[in-house]
């Protein structure tokens, strides 16, 4: 009688690849997972710090108030992250803190600031410019979709 069951041995090819995988982990340095958290949420704290500070600032200094506020932090916040990274200080913070400094609006300025400074050898137009947006250009499509969607969801609830 024939056996109709699957067989419980693993393919050669896939044997070889868990080998292949474990000899390669014995090698990497074990990850420190609750360090590499600690940290991102301090330096991510620390940036929202910085931007209440800003806001702060702009409320009581400026006296700025509602929409006006709102976005000359943004302004601010996203020009601290292109100078920092215009500077070569965002990339060392974003090594030292890793998902910490990606969160924040100046982790988006970042990555659009740092493909246009990576390319700008090729020129305005087809480096600057073509490869700004290689990392945000979906961020702000999903974005705008969805801010299109919410959009009109909420008039034709309205109506």
């Amino acid at each position: 009688m024939p056996h109709t069951g699957q067989s419980t041995k693993k393919p050669t090819s896939q044997k070889i690849n868990e080998n292949y995988l474990a000899y390669v982990r014995s090698f990497a340095p074990p990850t420190k997972h609750l360090h590499n958290c600690f940290r991102a949420f301090i330096v991510g704290g620390l940036i929202c710090c910085i931007g209440q500070f800003v806001r702060t600032f702009l409320e009581y200094v400026l006296a700025l108030s509602g929409d006006e506020l709102a976005g000359a932090t943004s302004m601010v916040l996203i020009f601290l992250g292109c100078l920092l990274t215009g500077l070569g200080v965002y990339d060392r913070i974003g090594k030292a803190a890793g998902a910490g400094s990606i969160v924040p609006i100046t982790g988006f300025a970042n990555s659009v600031c740092s493909p246009a400074l990576e390319f700008k050898t090729e020129g305005l137009i087809t480096g600057l410019a073509a490869k700004m947006f290689t990392v945000a250009g979906p961020i702000i499509v999903y974005g705008v979709l969805s801010g299109t969607a919410v959009g009109i969801l909420y008039f034709l609830l309205k109506l």
